[in-house]
């Protein structure tokens, strides 16, 4: 009677779950909000943008709001007077600017700018929510939603893109994503499809870094089609919104850049694909013959033609798409930090960022099993679980799939405790069903690996690793940077990775930074600080630098170091200063080095 009883109330709980999601999904949003804000609030009060990214996006929409062209992207105050190439659009520009525009009357420039940095980053974050929710409510059980807020606790890489200061476009790309994932398991063939263009349309607006998951996206769309004719409505949806809205998204937001023949965003290139994909699409959904083999060598026939399209059309675009030199490469690029591979981060790292996708590949593996009596249901589940199995794979070759593997993951993760917790529940000794379920729990809300990591020794900081993290910080905080504001404006030789938050927080003019278009700029600051002193003084008078500006102990210098200790960076390292240097007086607690160059 009791455990009749029990049912009862578990079946009421989970219709009331299942019949008031999104204003769950809704509280569920607040809630998070508030304790992202309340964690990130010194970082929100100091104006600390970590990220170069996040310097350069504010960077950005001041340019806008000071009247730069909506199509012009250039950044006047990197290199000036010509500028450095961003590859970036408008659209994630759009909501900073708004709330800057309506908050500035009210509380001034300042303070409109540190809530507009807060804000904007937890609005893409309700889109994942709502994305996570409708995959698991098609996929996993109506009610099962619920639980993939919780395991977003244990999405350390993926929140990381959604906090308050974090104002860079990888946040609205996850979100898009989880709209795509939630377009794939819509039962509604029509809706699904139209959900799923959409979002890859949007996405492509922003940049290309999800340009793999899309394209299994649109597979598994063509899939779905061909194995069963009725999917026409989806596959018709998806072409038309796909290469409609990626048309109106290039009219809207390509830059003047973009619109030349670039591989690196959206372009004339990807434009010219969607639009002749998104057409023959169409065109095979119009067709559909009966026949499953037809159907498939329409597809085919489509497939092959888009690629020869692009092979002959776009040659440029076949390799790397970032474009850069080999020595750009050599002495940028393949030392990014999230460039590297997973296993190139040490064990902690690699355990914490990969625990949730595996945990998730076995969930939707058993989502699968459990869901292979509905041909439908197990079509779209297959599909949904696809750009996971890609994102884990590519942490193999880069580490910055992290986010969208981790965020891939939760809806197979809490798959694991729903299909599973029948079985622990069926078991009638007490304390052995408790401890099932509880270790089910941890399982499927990711809580397992934090929590053992919680007991593993931690690593035993080193007077050096103590210096570094030191410096990064006090070289990106606007006390250490109040002194070089300070100084009389002039163009500031500097490190690649400082030049975004040097124009972010004071009135001085920048080399560069990190954005490979402009891989000459790049190769010149690295060589500078690896060469010797005379190519170092002919690269600064290059650039009619009126400062050098140097944080000693930071990350970029271990380069120059590692690679060059007798180089530039590493003379100056020891003291061995040239005459043409004159020193600037800093505060004696400054983690800066600065020098008026002497012309």
């Amino acid at each position: 009677m009791s455990e009749r009883k029990d049912q009862l109330e578990d079946s009421r709980a989970l219709q009331l779950l299942d019949r008031h999601w999104k204003w769950v999904t809704l509280a569920a949003w607040v809630i998070l909000c508030a304790w992202f804000t309340y964690n990130r609030w010194a970082q929100i009060y100091s104006f600390t943008l970590v990220d170069t990214d996040d310097n350069m996006r504010i960077s950005q929409v001041r340019a806008l709001l000071a009247g730069q062209d909506w199509f012009d992207l250039r950044q006047y105050r990197l290199n000036p007077p010509f500028g450095a190439d961003i590859h970036w659009s408008r659209l994630v520009d759009l909501p900073l600017a708004g709330l800057i525009l309506l908050l500035r009357p009210l509380v001034g420039g300042p303070d409109a700018e540190r809530i507009a940095v807060a804000v904007a980053p937890l609005l893409p974050y309700l889109l994942l929510l709502f994305g996570l929710a409708l995959t698991a409510r098609r996929l996993v059980h109506p009610a099962a939603y619920a639980l993939c807020f919780v395991a977003l606790f244990s999405a350390g890489s993926a929140n990381g893109m959604f906090m308050p200061t974090r104002i860079d476009h990888h946040g609205w790309q996850l979100a898009l994503l989880s709209i795509a994932v939630a377009g794939l398991a819509d039962p509604k063939r029509a809706r699904g499809g139209a959900t799923l263009g959409i979002a890859s349309a949007m996405s492509l607006a922003i940049g290309l870094e999800l340009l793999i998951y899309l394209a299994l996206a649109a597979a598994a769309t063509v899939l779905f089609w061909i194995d069963d004719k009725d999917e026409k409505r989806r596959l018709a949806a998806y072409a038309a919104t796909l290469a409609g809205g990626t048309a109106l998204a290039f009219l809207l937001f390509a830059s003047n850049a973009n619109r030349a023949a670039v591989c690196d965003a959206l372009s004339p290139v990807w434009l010219s694909d969607a639009l002749l994909g998104g057409a023959l699409l169409f065109a095979i959904a119009f067709l559909s013959p009966a026949d499953w083999k037809r159907r498939l060598a329409l597809a085919a026939g489509a497939g092959i033609v888009v690629a020869l399209f692009h092979a002959l059309m776009w040659p440029h675009c076949l390799s790397r798409l970032e474009g850069v030199s080999p020595e750009v490469q050599e002495l940028w690029l393949d030392n990014v930090r999230e460039a590297r591979p997973l296993y190139r981060h040490g064990w902690r790292i690699a355990t914490m960022t990969a625990a949730l996708p595996v945990t998730g590949l076995i969930g939707w593996a058993l989502l699968a099993i459990r869901n292979r009596g509905d041909r439908s249901l197990f079509r779209r589940t297959l599909a949904a679980a696809a750009p996971l199995v890609a994102a884990t794979s590519l942490l193999l070759w880069q580490t910055r799939t992290g986010p969208a593997a981790q965020m891939l993951g939760i809806v197979g993760a809490i798959a694991i405790l729903w299909v599973l917790a029948p079985f622990a529940r069926s078991i009638r000794r007490p304390l052995f069903q408790t401890a099932a379920i509880v270790l089910l729990a941890m399982i499927g809300l990711g809580a397992i690996v934090p929590t053992v990591m919680q007991f593993a020794p931690a690593k035993k900081q080193t007077p050096r690793d103590i210096a570094i993290t030191r410096a990064n910080r006090q070289c990106n905080s606007l006390a250490g940077l109040r002194p070089i504001a300070q100084q009389p404006k002039g163009m500031v030789f500097t490190f690649v990775d400082l030049g975004p938050r040097i124009i972010t927080v004071t009135h001085h003019n920048a080399v560069i930074g990190p954005y490979h278009r402009n891989g000459e700029q790049i190769a010149d600051v690295m060589k500078a600080f690896r060469g010797n002193e005379a190519n170092a003084r002919a690269t600064l008078a290059k650039y009619h630098a009126d400062y050098l500006l140097i944080c000693p102990n930071s990350s970029t210098t271990t380069l120059f170091l590692a690679a060059a200790p007798k180089g530039f960076y590493g003379q100056l390292n020891r003291g061995q200063v040239p005459a043409w240097l004159q020193p600037v007086e800093l505060p004696k607690d400054s983690p800066f080095k600065m020098w008026r160059i002497a012309r």
